[in-house]
């Protein structure tokens, strides 16, 4: 069912309660906006329009999202139609080879938009979305949607992957301090366990997703091991994914992760989390069965209600150290709208969605990172969104985008998460890994 639906229900019930009474349809109750509609005027005017939206934000996340760009709906005369589901990225391939591919999807994996812009399903961007790109967005992250030199979209939503939350409390409490090495963090990790409480919690089970924290762990280690230039390699399979040097990472992760001593806390034996949820993963934190939870800024969002996110509340948040103090690498994510329509009411949304004006707008709805340019960190909902827009926003920072959003779909969305999925559970690692490689596309 597509959000939005009520909204046309309601219409179509306003008009026949008019027609009842015998009011002309024209003088029924007609929708309005109190918004100041000038700030829309540069998109147009697109009455009598329907723009149908597909992505994987579902529940609250949409009814943001929806919230955000009602008054530009309502001033262009667009009927943005959005349909969230779960299982997008097995999903919207049946779709367009269906012939019901949306006007616009939200690709959480450039993997996968790259598939269809090879297949020439998506449309080019327009010339004002190019410009806005250029504007809003840095060469790499444009980079992202770019194929054979054709941008195709932009980016919608950003995370910072590389965070790792925990109880200010806990810590305060026991004496401890926030990690800035690698070497640190696993000291901690030790006396941690050995005062009788698991150091980490997690989780793996994402429907058809399942596996990808897992994956996010390892890209994570192999960064800060190895630096950009193998983990660039590796993701352009310039390397095999079985290299030694990938090997030392997952073994790496497999220590923390695989380790009845240190996982899973709250839950039970470190292979629990294969079952255990991505958004219930880090709630032990907070009732002290586990003291840190490996997950991106967007975990801001998925914390029970009421519960408060700062350096001197219920749970906050530092950057998974690396091997130096001084050490800033950042592994991220995010979503990039691309369109399977080309019409001006498709480019109006499309051009909306890729300004500064939305990206603020959203931000002062709720927890929402955003790697604009434009973004003001003063508008972030928690201090971790803020601390994540400031890090996307430093030169200084090395960001590398989600190596498994980066890899062909088959093994980015297939192989690799599915892998993950056996290595927890007791698949050695070199047997997960060489099967990954066996796996990789020809071309």
């Amino acid at each position: 069912m597509r959000f939005g639906a009520r909204s046309a229900l309601a219409v179509i019930t306003l008009a026949a309660l008019a027609a009842a009474c015998g009011v002309p349809q024209d003088s029924a109750p007609r929708s309005h906006t109190t918004a100041d509609c000038g700030r829309y005027a540069r998109y147009g005017k697109h009455p009598g329009t329907e723009v149908t939206v597909y992505g994987e934000n579902r529940d609250r996340e949409a009814d943001l999202f929806e919230e955000t760009w009602a008054d530009f709906a309502d001033c262009t005369g667009i009927d943005v139609q959005y349909e969230g589901d779960g299982e997008f990225e097995a999903r919207i391939q049946v779709r367009v080879e269906g012939g019901n591919a949306p006007d616009v999807a939200f690709f959480p994996q450039p993997g996968l938009l790259e598939r269809f812009a090879r297949d020439g399903r998506l449309k080019p961007a327009s010339a004002g979305l190019v410009a806005l790109a250029k504007q809003g967005w840095s060469a790499d992250w444009n980079g992202y949607a770019t194929v054979d030199g054709t941008l195709y979209g932009t980016p919608l939503v950003a995370n910072v992957k590389s965070f790792v939350w925990y109880s200010p409390k806990f810590f305060r409490d026991r004496g401890l301090n926030v990690p800035r090495t690698w070497s640190e963090l696993m000291a901690l990790t030790e006396k941690i366990a050995a005062s009788g409480v698991k150091p980490w919690c997690a989780g793996i089970e994402s429907a058809e997703a399942t596996g990808w924290p897992v994956t996010d762990w390892i890209e994570d280690v192999l960064l800060r091991q190895q630096g950009t230039g193998v983990y660039d390699r590796w993701v352009a399979h310039e390397i095999p994914f079985d290299d030694p040097r990938v090997i030392k990472a997952m073994d790496t992760v497999g220590s923390v992760l695989k380790n009845d001593r240190y996982a899973n806390g709250g839950f039970g034996p470190a292979r629990s989390m294969a079952s255990i949820s991505f958004q219930e993963a880090g709630t032990p934190i907070l009732s002290g069965d586990c003291a840190m939870h490996r997950q991106a800024s967007f975990y801001a969002d998925l914390w029970p209600e009421g519960t408060e996110i700062g350096p001197d509340k219920d749970v906050y948040a530092f950057l998974l150290p690396g091997a130096a103090p001084a050490d800033r690498p950042v592994l991220g994510g995010g979503v990039f709208t691309a369109a399977f329509a080309d019409r001006p009411e498709v480019r109006a949304f499309q051009e909306y969605l890729a300004s500064a004006d939305f990206a603020n707008a959203r931000m002062r709805k709720g927890p929402f990172v955003s790697a604009n340019r434009g973004a003001d960190p003063a508008n972030a909902a928690t201090p971790v969104d803020r601390l994540s827009i400031q890090l996307l926003q430093d030169p200084g920072t090395q960001f590398r985008f989600d190596g498994s959003d980066l890899m062909p779909a088959s093994v980015g969305a297939g192989t690799f998460w599915k892998g993950a999925v056996d290595w927890i559970g007791g698949a050695s690692t070199r047997q997960v890994a060489r099967s990954i490689e066996r796996s990789w596309p020809s071309r």
